[in-house]
């Protein structure tokens, strides 16, 4: 993506960072909050920002493929296939950690989960950071724990805040986020690679750069950021619905303030007038892209639900299918 970066912001928010300050973050993905990994009372102070449960793991940004073996141990060949090639990018890869890794950054879990983002900003400012041993940034996205990811400066600064009011040290502007939902998440840390979360590096991608089958990860997998049933999810009650049953509930709930996010050819055979419409995009990058920031338009009408056409579930579509159904559990 084309983004101007600003050195004399990323300067300040890496003298913040050091400092064991908060700092909101963009990447490609969504906003991150970042801490530095290494500071304990920084990375537990994300935490109690978002209202996170202390088991569950961050994933660790790093400037690049060098940082690994400071971070993690018995690295697989697969993972430095698949590094070399998406990384700038929206993968994350979970490893056995190195004993450097504290276990306030792993839920105390034995793997790390590590990403190099591609965002301009985000990158200047972890090649700032990094010096000579490869010091990452915890990133959880920059929100309130299970509710919507931010996808902008303004959600950010909406949700969490600056001092003294918010809880917040620095928000790093750094426009849009590019793909706008949540990088694909890959369990390298005991055997067979597995898939822990859905992103735009698809299935299919993974398969084809590997030359192998890569499944869901199964019950035994490390637990892993946005994989509870609930997650991403606007204060409005979000309901998803196949075409038929979308235009019967908007009928059934003729006499209540709903919004509805459905094709546009949908939204004209609407049986009732919603208090907000968004047309979805036909195409999934589009889709992600705009997901977020979607619902919280939605979430922002003043309706009493939402209702949404359910999207495919395969292919490019299984992130934004993951991402609809944990904001609509």
């Amino acid at each position: 993506m084309t983004q101007s970066v600003d050195f004399e912001a990323v300067e300040k928010a890496a003298r913040i960072l050091s400092e064991g300050g908060l700092v909101a973050i963009p990447t490609e993905t969504v906003y991150g909050l970042a801490a530095d990994a290494d500071n304990r009372e920084a990375v537990l102070a994300t935490y109690a920002a978002k209202g996170r449960p202390a088991d569950h793991p961050l994933i660790v940004h790093v400037a690049g493929p060098d940082a690994i073996p400071f971070w993690a141990v018995d690295v697989p060949p697969e993972a430095w296939l698949l590094v070399k090639t998406y990384w700038p990018g929206p993968l994350t890869i979970v490893l056995k950690k190195s004993e450097r890794c504290g276990t306030f950054v792993t839920g105390g879990q034995d793997t790390v989960a590590l990403r190099c983002p591609s965002h301009p900003v985000a990158h200047a400012l972890l090649e700032r950071f990094a010096g000579e041993t490869h010091k990452g940034l915890t990133a959880p996205s920059a929100n309130t724990f299970g509710r919507i990811s931010p996808s902008t400066a303004a959600h950010v600064a909406e949700d969490l805040g600056l001092k003294p009011e918010g809880k917040l040290d620095m928000i790093l502007d750094g426009g849009p986020c590019e793909f706008g939902i949540e990088s694909t998440m890959v369990n390298l840390s005991d055997g067979m690679p597995s898939i822990l979360r859905h992103g735009v590096v698809t299935r299919e991608m993974l398969e084809e750069t590997l030359g192998f089958a890569v499944p869901d990860a199964g019950k035994n997998a490390p637990r892993a950021s946005g994989r509870l049933k609930s997650h991403y999810a606007p204060h409005t009650k979000l309901e998803l619905h196949d075409e038929a049953s979308l235009l019967a509930r908007a009928s059934e709930l003729a006499d209540k303030r709903i919004a509805v996010m459905a094709p546009a050819e949908l939204l004209a055979r609407l049986p009732v007038h919603p208090v907000f419409t968004i047309a979805a995009e036909s195409d999934p990058l589009a889709y992600g892209r705009a997901l977020y920031e979607n619902l919280h338009e939605l979430d922002r009408a003043g309706a009493d639900r939402i209702l949404a056409l359910r999207t495919p579930s395969t292919g490019p579509w299984a992130a934004v299918a993951d991402r609809l159904g944990r904001a609509a559990a």
